[in-house]
């Protein structure tokens, strides 16, 4: 029993070791001085220099990287360079933006994919199964931006019921925060719901093929308690990795949604730090980033021994 989170925990460690080299040489061999940048190009090259020593650019390299992954294990992600401000206040400030929007894009995706998998995986090659599977292609291979344009066209500058964008703050009141993050959030969620719901399906049609599947309905079990008690839970752990990826994409990956509807968060922060050269926050919150999507990975490798019994005894 111990032996399995155990494993999965060491490589979770080493991963996390290696993606910090890779994050702090990808950004260290990227072209462009940040104090150059900064001072703009008339500035000369001492006024350069001194900029570069106060930043502490001018460091060895082994030194730097020492410096700065032990200031991210004391949550010290040092000073941003454009805002002048600690880093770590600018992630606090954006992640109460990026993770309650991530956490409402995978319930919504949830909610909408397991029914819809279930449906169509009890329903197999049927009329229902075509329409519902058609339907998830089709949120597959359309982008999320396109369906945030939709549903901006739709709820908010025709039936006026949500703001098109921007985002007030958890000051102004939790419903007119949610309301702002309702169209994000389901602009998100309808694409992942779509890969999510294929996923299950195929995960369902597998495990209702199984003797044990047969057994509880000659038994005269109900087919919505076999569908539910006994062939979700076994075709469960296809579904976790899904959306633990997901939650992943969800909290990463939504630069382009949030630039659509003018949400401060996480991703448009990178975006803004990459345009300004503000290196010390892209590598900060692109290691936090990794940090986030390893840590989930490793919950659900977790859950597994949850969900199946058989790996609790797998070394």
């Amino acid at each position: 029993m111990i032996a399995y989170p155990a494993r999965r925990i060491a490589i979770a460690i080493v991963t996390l070791v290696l993606a910090s080299i890779v994050v702090f040489t990808m950004l260290e061999i990227v072209p462009g001085d940040p104090a150059r940048i900064m001072l703009g190009m008339n500035a000369s090259a001492e006024q350069v220099a001194q900029l570069r020593h106060q930043m502490g650019l001018d460091a060895p390299l082994l030194l730097r990287y020492l410096h700065w992954t032990g200031g991210l294990l004391k949550l010290d992600f040092g000073q941003s360079y454009t805002y002048s401000v600690p880093v770590i206040d600018l992630v606090a400030e954006r992640m109460a933006v990026s993770l309650p929007l991530a956490l409402i894009a995978l319930a919504l995706s949830t909610i909408i994919a397991i029914p819809v998998g279930l449906y169509s995986a009890s329903r197999r090659g049927g009329t229902g199964d075509t329409i519902a599977m058609g339907t998830a292609q089709l949120g597959v291979a359309v982008p999320n931006f396109w369906f945030a344009l939709l549903l901006i066209y739709l709820f908010a500058v025709w039936l006026h019921w949500v703001p098109a964008g921007g985002f007030p703050g958890w000051d102004a009141g939790i419903g007119l925060a949610l309301k702002s993050l309702a169209l994000p959030a389901l602009a998100l969620a309808l694409p992942q719901a779509a890969i999510l719901a294929r996923v299950a399906r195929s995960a369902l049609i597998e495990v209702l093929s199984e003797d044990y599947i047969r057994t509880a309905r000659a038994k005269g079990i109900p087919r919505r308690a076999v569908l539910w008690r006994h062939a979700l839970r076994n075709a469960m752990i296809p579904v976790l990795t899904i959306m633990g990826l997901q939650f992943a994409f969800l909290l990463a990956g939504t630069i382009i949604i949030e630039n659509v509807f003018y949400l401060p968060g996480l991703g448009r922060l990178v975006f803004q730090a990459i345009n300004q050269r503000d290196l010390i926050v892209v590598k900060s919150v692109v290691m936090l980033l990794v940090a986030i999507v390893i840590v989930v990975n490793l919950l659900v490798d977790l859950s597994y021994a949850l969900v199946d019994p058989r790996l609790r005894g797998r070394p």
